[in-house]
């Protein structure tokens, strides 16, 4: 039940006139603390992430022994970073966006397995499980090489047991590809904006698809109470899991030695700008909590949200968290970017990243395609729409003059010709050809 005035809270927060308008806008956050301040009140940490990663890397056996193309990774799950100068010229030629430093591209949309970035959070969520139920019941030990759970026997054991989520897309494909390859029952609650060949895709892999005519918030909802009605069942909550979190978390680390390959430091005098896609918050949040225990107020990472359901930036920006969605501002919250179609947003999330995200980007579905031929054009690389959501932020970082003052008050502005900036791509290469073609043919007029 709402216990707040929607004109109340626009008198206040004066970026969700533009939000109402569904303008393209930035808020920039205003809680935002130095790490040395943020740090100590967080309930993740470090140590928590580094856990994380060894569990992945116990994994590894298995993973390559399930799915041959990470074998050459040695099971582990990880994208490239390219850089992108030619989208860097075409941006700052088309849109003035007056960009300098470096521009990369983070090609999450490009991981083995799931095709996403979900490819980390979700399939870390399912090793998580199927290591705490393979230990509880003797089916390994930690010093043995966990590709013994590719075994018939072992997997038998999984057919047991179900797992079930809630997923707009690429979620789901994740939780269903890595589940149904361990062997568990796998059952995927899908809202209306999920895309056909997602389901045509996990249901080639044996995976069980629900299918909703509403939308995420309402999956998730009956997602979780069918779980709870069996036992045996092990909900993915994409709204408040520590494990989802930390597993995309990881990344961070793993960027961390990209980043040395290639030459580029990350200090005071030469920071580092990432812009992330966000849905409910889980990925973002998680790669971003990552990159502030690295890099500390060395990185600013920033949100991008579609226009038409900026749920993180709603619940942020009014300290309402999960108490409020984008349909209480007018909003339809229907969006081409169908992996960030949420309404309502992580209040765990939101509250972790309270004092180190520095402002979210919105952006105009017509513009997720004049992105995404952009970056076709000019480098050969596909992403899916929803992932180009990402480019709102180099594209407007100098424009706004919100983040014109951000630059300014953060002492950022004589330091940019050293700075690199992250565009992180967050799907693409599982998307049919069929698909990409009525992509790219896709004008819009808003």
């Amino acid at each position: 039940m709402k216990t707040y005035k929607t004109a109340d809270l626009i008198s206040n927060t004066p970026v969700l006139d533009s939000v109402i308008e569904e303008k393209e806008t930035v808020w920039i956050n205003p809680d935002l603390l130095p790490f040395h301040l943020a740090g100590k009140d967080l309930e993740l940490s470090m140590k928590d992430i580094d856990e994380a990663e060894e569990r992945l890397n116990r994994f590894a056996p298995f993973i390559a022994e399930c799915f041959p193309e990470t074998r050459a990774q040695g099971g582990i799950i990880e994208s490239v970073l390219t850089p992108i100068p030619k989208m860097q010229e075409y941006i700052n030629e088309k849109y003035q966006s007056a960009l300098m430093g470096k521009l990369l591209l983070k090609q999450d949309s490009h991981l083995a397995i799931a095709g996403s970035i979900k490819a980390r959070g979700g399939i870390y969520e399912v090793l998580k499980h199927t290591e705490d139920l393979a230990l509880k019941h003797g089916l390994l030990s930690l010093q043995d090489s966990y590709e013994v759970l590719a075994s018939e026997k072992n997997r038998s054991f999984f057919r047991g047991y179900t797992i079930q989520v809630g997923s707009t897309g690429n979620l789901g494909m994740s939780i269903g590809i890595m589940s149904a390859a361990i062997g568990y029952d796998v059952i995927v609650h899908m809202s209306a904006d999920a895309k056909q060949w997602k389901k045509d895709l996990l249901r080639s892999h044996g995976v069980r698809v629900v299918e909703y005519e509403s939308d995420y918030s309402e999956a998730v909802l009956n997602g979780r109470k069918l779980s709870d009605e069996n036992p045996k069942s092990y909900f993915v909550d994409d709204e408040n899991s520590r494990n989802l979190f930390l597993g995309y978390a990881v990344a961070a680390k793993r960027l961390l030695g990209q980043l040395k390959d290639q030459g580029i430091n990350v200090d005071a005098d030469h920071p580092l700008f990432v812009y992330i896609p966000c849905g409910v918050g889980g990925a973002p949040g998680g790669v971003s909590f990552g990159l502030k225990q690295l890099f500390h107020d060395s990185v600013h990472c920033f949100f991008a949200e579609p226009a038409k359901a900026p749920c993180m930036l709603v619940g942020m920006a009014t300290g309402l968290h999960q108490n409020i969605c984008v349909q209480d501002m007018g909003l339809s919250g229907q969006t081409h970017a169908d992996g960030l179609a949420v309404g309502r947003p992580s209040g765990f999330v939101g509250g972790i990243m309270a004092p180190l995200l520095s402002g979210i980007f919105t952006i105009r579905d017509g513009n997720l395609y004049e992105y995404m031929r952009g970056l076709l054009d000019q480098e050969g690389i596909f992403l899916e729409p929803s992932a180009c959501a990402a480019f709102a932020g180099p594209i407007h970082l100098n424009q706004y003059p919100e983040t014109k003052k951000y630059l300014t008050e953060n002492h950022l502005c004589g330091k940019m010709k050293q700075a690199v900036h992250i565009a992180w791509a967050t799907g693409g290469s599982l998307v049919p050809e069929a698909v990409r073609k009525a992509y790219r043919e896709t004008y819009l007029e808003e």
